[in-house]
């Protein structure tokens, strides 16, 4: 079931959003995020009328997905970047591309035109689901976040709903 996220889903959004800070590349985060500080952002996030979605198994959020404002500047209203994120046991199931293409049909009831999903590099798997859902692409940033003391490159892919 995919739903709205709730302020109360912030412990489990951040228990899963950890996993990937403490022990993968993907996000440049280097710190883990409490439950509070993922609430405030997902209440940033909805006060912009963009979603914060989760995705529930059995009653326990397994995933989640959200579009922020791609730039400040008001030329830019129209587009938005995406995250995407589940939880290890809920890896390879088919359940990415669910909860990516929900986000994608709510962005297009809301008049956007343009998302773009930034993926560090490599991750063939993040790179697959973008392209199953259409996205194509479009730049990549060399050694533009170094984690793990490692320089990390940066590829965006983006897909016009309109």
């Amino acid at each position: 079931m995919i739903r709205d996220a709730r302020p109360d889903d912030a412990e489990a959004i951040a228990s899963i959003y950890n996993y990937y800070v403490v022990h993968t590349p993907v996000t440049f985060e280097e710190e883990p995020v409490t439950a509070s500080q993922m609430a405030v952002r997902i209440d940033d996030v909805v006060s912009t009328s963009l979603p914060w979605i989760v995705l529930e198994q059995d009653s326990i959020v397994v995933g989640y997905a959200y579009a922020t404002k791609w730039k400040a500047r008001s030329a830019y209203r129209f587009s938005v970047e995406s995250t995407v994120y589940l939880a290890q046991d809920a890896i390879g199931q088919g359940l990415g591309t669910y909860l990516y293409q929900a986000l994608i049909d709510r962005l297009r009831s809301l008049d956007i035109n343009t998302v773009v999903g930034g993926i560090t590099l490599p991750n063939p798997a993040s790179v697959a689901l973008h392209e199953k859902i259409g996205m194509r692409k479009v730049a990549q940033f060399e050694r533009i976040g170094y984690k793990f003391s490692v320089w990390r490159d940066v590829g965006y892919w983006q897909m016009w709903l309109k």
